[in-house]
């Protein structure tokens, strides 16, 4: 018997860049992560160098999950976030590099691929999902397949949730991204003149021992992300929403703050079980999947 297919995903995320070598169970069989270049050639020289340092026989195929806009089909970065890699012709750059075969697609595709897969959605399949953290990404699955659209659907995090509220990266404003990432919450603790150290965790206890100040900044984080979270619902009606990211565990508890209000749009919230690791495997089981159909 041959051992499974393997792949090298990548995550790029706000803060820190995770690789793996994973095959096609989603076994994590070899890690490294660093933090993330905000310089375009910088980050691509560290990709390939990580690359080359999980790379081992048999592996043909990189799997990259990229913040932003990506037109998976043509392996194209359309626009960049908290890293843009919009000017580089990305899959080509690092396939040359490395002699691999490389498919990218957005961050939260591959994160929603990989809980799908082996994680809180395993046997679903129709899901939506937010991932909380230094942003907020989306994604959909739909009849079991992830949802693009033209181009790049799924680009959830810039759902509308205050029509004057503050200005977005994307060109709009009042984004569920502007008041709902983990940025917004860093933003909305300093703002209530609580400790600029304390976690998301030490503010829901401090929520639920009652300090009215911890209650208000939970309340104005979760509250717009409960609108998105009900707009998406509304217009997909998933079987389950799973909240993802850094974050995700939290932003399920703040929930609990900002309950759905109409029967209409309602649909269990879950946290992913995947933790951070989920777009990185996602990224390597997207490799290895495309490493057995082409081998």
């Amino acid at each position: 018997m041959h051992p499974p297919s393997q792949a090298i995903g990548i995550d790029i995320g706000g803060t820190n860049v995770r690789a793996a070598c994973v095959n096609a169970s989603g076994q994590i069989l070899d890690y490294v992560t660093e933090r993330t270049c905000r310089e375009a050639p910088a980050l691509v020289a560290r990709l390939v160098a990580m690359v080359r340092q999980l790379d081992r026989p048999g592996i043909s195929t990189v799997g990259i999950g990229v913040p932003g806009r990506v037109d998976a089909r043509c392996g194209l970065v359309l626009s960049g976030g908290y890293v843009d890699l919009s000017a580089i012709s990305l899959a080509d750059v690092i396939g040359r590099e490395t002699g691999k075969r490389v498919f990218i697609d957005n961050d939260c595709n591959m994160a929603l691929t990989a809980e799908v897969a082996i994680g809180a959605a395993r046997g679903c399949r129709h899901v939506a999902m937010l991932t909380i953290g230094t942003g907020i990404g989306g994604a959909l699955m739909l009849e079991g397949t992830v949802l693009r659209g033209r181009r790049s659907a799924g680009q959830l995090g810039h759902v509308t949730v205050e029509a004057r509220g503050l200005a977005c990266k994307c060109g709009r404003r009042g984004c569920v991204e502007t008041v709902s990432s983990g940025t917004a919450l860093g933003r909305h603790i300093a703002e209530a003149g609580l400790p600029t150290d304390v976690t998301a965790d030490g503010l829901l206890a401090l929520a639920r021992s009652g300090d009215s100040r911890a209650i208000g900044v939970v309340q104005a984080w979760a509250g717009p992300l409960r609108a998105a979270v009900d707009s998406i619902v509304a217009a997909v009606d998933p079987e389950l929403f799973l909240l993802g990211g850094g974050l995700g565990q939290a932003a399920c508890a703040a929930l609990e703050w900002a309950p759905a209000v109409s029967p209409w749009y309602q649909c269990p919230v879950k946290p992913a079980t995947l933790g951070d690791d989920a777009g990185v495997i996602g990224a390597g089981l997207a490799g290895a999947q495309r490493d057995m159909l082409t081998s």
